[in-house]
């Protein structure tokens, strides 16, 4: 007979195991670093949370007016459909009225790649034969430092640069899951699920195309048996991948022809001056990784039109220097040598030969990230210190960089203190002098926008946009007369029904009605389905006693635009 002491020792091997593993240590170290890393992400990132939409998120597709009435289809057949199926969740749950849901989507994507970048160290680590315990607290340490360092607040914080962590999730967990085979060959179900991944990534922004070569680089430095017969064992990734990249290419090179802002077309920027240029710029990241001070929004950088200019040359001899070093010591610092050449791979696409409007911006460190982390690690782990002290070091490290996150994050969730300070650092550039006047208006400090709209106007000669604008703040100012001048100017530039609709209202508001219904008929005649047109007649006519009239403008107003309340609540008065 069994004893009743054999009976109570099974237990089914699932529960065995669920019970060993809670209670091993690194279970909970694991679990209590998670729960640390979100509460720190919220803490740093929370002054953003409700922060306005900037710049190019005004211009997505949740901002038009008739967003609602899209299909999802819609917003699928754009260039980036997985961003904008993210989007359009976003639009669905709050419409275009709060940031709150768009920003709290873009924290989560941020914790989670910081997930995603602690096993990626940690296997590499493992690779360089780091010892236990060191290599564990440095892949915290790097997963740390990418969750809190103050460089990645463009990407996490500026609602448009999901283009960013949205694609680099899916790059990172392609990555993982391309780390941690079991063979140098991978099996179907891996290369199918680093297939499907890689494409989420190039639907989410196509600076994702690098990461194959990311694939052979690891290898190269990691796998002992890597040769050339091993890209050709692992054919049934690396050929799918090339044709969607050759697909991927052509598509974009039709897409960029005619883009004014990206392209080999911008005759005002050729690829070798933007290369020059890059050059620097690359310099300028690293300087922003290791000493992350003077952050910019929206930075003012000189082009250098020819390779000795602004030090082009020794910006580039400084790239060729490192490279070459980093390739001869690639043995004695394998993790410092891999990381550096992963950095420039994964800048590529945006900072070398391409050309692209806006020469540097921060959000495009978010994916090379990574580099420079392997780079710092390599110095880290030979760094003779105890345990104790480098926690300490590390964990002081971590705090500092999120108390300058914080900070930044401060400006972030406010759209006026965020172009002072990008003004400030680009006192000569005309569009952050051109956004803070507008977010000054918006804000109501009217007088301030019409002061900002003179400094912007001193910087470039005025073009329509801004004089409307500047109109708009002198009415607000309660200066009529100037206001007119300043449509005048833009009408004279650019005619449209907009402005002299604009025209049109303030000659009412100061009793020139005559005046008034010459400028709004030019309003009609330049477009007569620009609604406001007639929203602005009727107020005229009211005023000038023709109710029929004005009744019939407010009518007209509501079947161009069924949702114009001011036409509502006029015919409401009237009916009354």
């Amino acid at each position: 007979m069994k004893s009743n002491k054999s009976k109570k020792s099974k237990r089914p091997a699932a529960a065995v195991a669920t019970l060993e593993s809670q209670s091993n240590p690194l279970f909970w170290i694991y679990g209590a670093s998670l729960v640390i890393a979100l509460i720190a992400a919220f803490e740093v990132y929370w002054p953003a949370l409700n922060g306005p939409f900037l710049l190019d998120d005004r211009h997505l597709t949740y901002m038009l007016p008739d967003a609602a009435s899209i299909p999802l289809m819609g917003w699928l057949r754009q260039m980036r459909p997985l961003l904008m199926f993210s989007f359009w969740l976003n639009f669905q749950q709050s419409g275009a009225e709060s940031t709150f849901g768009y920003h709290l989507f873009n924290l989560f994507l941020h914790f989670f790649n910081t997930v995603l970048i602690f096993f990626a160290v940690r296997k590499v680590l493992s690779w360089a034969k780091l010892e236990e315990p060191r290599a564990r607290i440095l892949s915290f340490f790097a997963a740390g430092l990418f969750l809190m360092h103050p460089a990645q607040t463009e990407s996490v914080s500026y609602v448009a640069s999901r283009s960013e962590t949205l694609s680099v999730f899916f790059v990172l967990a392609a990555f993982v899951v391309f780390l941690y085979r079991r063979t140098a060959a991978l099996s179907i179900p891996r290369v199918l699920c680093v297939l499907v991944l890689f494409t989420a990534a190039g639907f989410s922004k196509e600076h994702t195309a690098v990461l194959p070569v990311l694939f052979i680089l690891t290898d190269y430095y990691w796998n002992f048996e890597f040769s050339l017969s091993l890209i050709w064992r692992n054919w049934k990734l690396y050929v799918p991948i090339a044709i969607g990249v050759g697909i991927a290419a052509v598509r974009i090179l039709a897409i960029l022809h005619n883009n004014p802002t990206a392209g080999f077309q911008m005759r005002d920027l050729p690829w070798n001056q933007y290369f020059f240029t890059e050059c620097r710029v690359i310099w300028d990241y690293v300087r922003l990784f290791f000493m992350p001070f003077g952050q910019n929004l929206d930075p003012d950088v000189d082009i250098s039109r020819n390779i000795l200019a602004h030090g082009a040359v020794f910006a580039l001899a400084g790239l060729l220097i490192v490279s070459v070093l980093a390739w001869i010591y690639r043995r004695r610092f394998p993790l410092a040598s891999y990381g550096w050449f992963v950095w420039l791979i994964l800048l590529a696409p945006t900072s070398s030969l391409v050309p692209i409007r806006d020469p540097m911006a921060e959000r495009r460190m978010y994916l090379p990230f990574i580099g420079l982390l392997f780079v710092t690690l390599e110095f880290l782990r030979r760094w003779k210190v105890s345990r104790n002290a480098l926690i300490g070091a590390l964990a002081v490290v971590l705090v500092a960089e999120g108390a300058l996150t914080y900070r930044r994050n401060l400006l972030w969730g406010d759209a006026v203190d965020i172009w002072k300070d990008t003004v400030s650092k680009s006192p000569a550039k005309y569009r952050p002098s051109f956004q803070l006047a507008r977010v000054e208006y918006d804000a109501g400090e009217c007088s301030e926008a019409v002061e900002q709209y003179q400094k912007t106007a001193a910087l470039e000669p005025p073009q329509e946009d801004l004089l409307l604008d500047w109109a708009l703040a002198y009415d607000c100012a309660g200066n009529s007369q100037e206001a007119i001048r300043k449509l005048q100017q833009s009408a004279a530039l650019r005619p449209s029904a907009h402005v002299y609709s604009q025209i049109g209202m303030e000659f009412g508001k100061m009793g020139k009605y005559p005046e008034a219904l010459a400028a709004l008929q030019t309003a009609q005649g330049l477009d007569p389905g620009f609604a406001i047109t007639y929203d602005y007649l009727g107020n005229v006519h009211t005023a000038l006693g023709n109710l029929a009239q004005a009744r019939a403008d407010y009518q007209h107003v509501l079947a161009l635009d069924p949702n114009n309340q001011p036409a509502r609540e006029a015919l409401a008065r009237m009916s009354h």
